[in-house]
């Protein structure tokens, strides 16, 4: 995506607010209230010292109206900008904190990036593994195979001898550096692959690792029931990523019956990346089984009491949203005419992370060893 202009980027508005004594005042203040909630809920009185220093803090607009870019080296400085001077609203998921493209824009990349996508599976031969031929283009490309490679052995690896749990906080760090850093005509290809068997279902299924990145496993082999919705989400909105990435996915796949694509934004593929960026973050969404394209997430509303309904709408954002499942389905029909002479944005580098380079064949890994 195309950088934030200087004047809407939150790291340059920080920058220009510390240097106002008036202004810094309130938002180091902010910050303190911020890190105190993050440990435990504030007292009343220092509850509304936090309130009115935020009221305060509206006046100086560049704070209230920046933005931060997704995969940007210091993206979660931005966004710990962002949510600090909206201390309060643990319940803002309407507005995304990352930039946006002109509407056009958007639409004529997103014409071009899925037509390449979409092309490559057209072009295969019938009854081919469409998932397994995704995985060998991604081989194929250096990049694509060598971050695929670091993912996957940080899914798999055990996190002591005698603990059979994987390090969840490497896997998903692993799994965001492979979707940031890989052209999506890679990355989509291996996520969205359209299936007409169980074995590509399957493998599709399985492309995240979800034996580490979401489900939850005890020692030995026992397997763990799923969490509640509300607490996922809660775990969420005090994890600055995760509580972005999951605005921006109720942003951008905002269903609406009468859009003709079944997202209010009219853009599949900004769906799809905003679908993308939750995986790798606390509330990593997947594919329910090896037989259809529906998703969700690995929660439930089992003991959900009076706040049922929240619970439920939790679940329906995946399972009963128009947007998300025509995107999804899209990237199985036939591809479009490529939009000519379009510019592509240059993407920031992510930050640098530090990982083992290793190069190993994915299909000898137990994750994958039945696919």
């Amino acid at each position: 995506s195309a950088p934030v202009s200087a004047s809407l980027d939150c790291l340059v508005a920080e920058q220009g607010c510390i240097q106002e004594q008036s202004c810094m005042v309130l938002y180091r203040l902010l910050e303190y209230c911020a890190a105190e909630e993050a440990v435990s809920p504030l007292g009343p009185d220092a509850r509304m010292e936090c309130l009115d220093a935020q009221n305060s803090l509206q006046h100086y607009r560049p704070l209230q109206v920046c933005k931060c870019q997704r995969g940007s080296r210091r993206e979660e400085h931005c966004l710990r900008v962002y949510w600090t001077v909206r201390f309060a609203a643990y319940d803002e998921y309407e507005v995304s904190p990352y930039e946006e493209l002109q509407l056009n824009l958007v639409r004529n990349i997103e014409m071009s990036r899925m037509a390449s996508i979409m092309a490559a599976s057209s072009l295969s031969v019938d009854g081919q593994n469409q998932c397994l031929k995704a995985a060998q283009d991604c081989g194929l490309y250096e990049k694509c195979g060598s971050l695929r490679s670091e993912y996957v052995v940080a899914c798999t690896k055990r996190a002591t001898v005698s603990d059979n749990s994987c390090n969840r906080q490497k896997c998903h760090k692993a799994l965001r550096r492979f979707l940031e850093r890989v052209p999506e005509e890679y990355s989509f290809a291996l996520l969205f692959c359209p299936c007409s068997d169980t074995l590509c279902g399957e493998r599709r299924r399985k492309t995240i690792v979800p034996s580490c990145s979401y489900e939850e496993n005890g020692r030995g082999e026992e397997r763990l029931g799923k969490p509640n919705c509300l607490s996922l989400q809660n775990y969420c909105s005090r994890d600055e990523l995760c509580r972005s990435r999951f605005a921006d996915f109720q942003h951008n796949c905002q269903p609406s019956p009468l859009s003709a694509s079944g997202c209010m934004r009219e853009s599949r593929a900004m769906c799809l990346k905003a679908y993308a960026g939750l995986i790798g973050t606390i509330m990593t969404p997947n594919y329910v089984s090896n037989s259809s394209t529906e998703v969700s997430q690995w929660c439930t509303c089992d003991g959900s009491g009076n706040e049922w309904q929240g619970c439920q709408r939790i679940l329906h954002l995946f399972s009963n949203n128009i947007c998300l499942r025509n995107a999804i389905s899209s990237m199985g029909i036939s591809a479009p005419t490529p939009v000519e002479n379009t510019p592509v944005p240059a993407s920031q580098p992510p930050p640098r992370i530090y990982q083992e380079r290793v190069h190993v064949s994915v299909n000898t890994l137990p994750e994958f060893n039945s696919v």
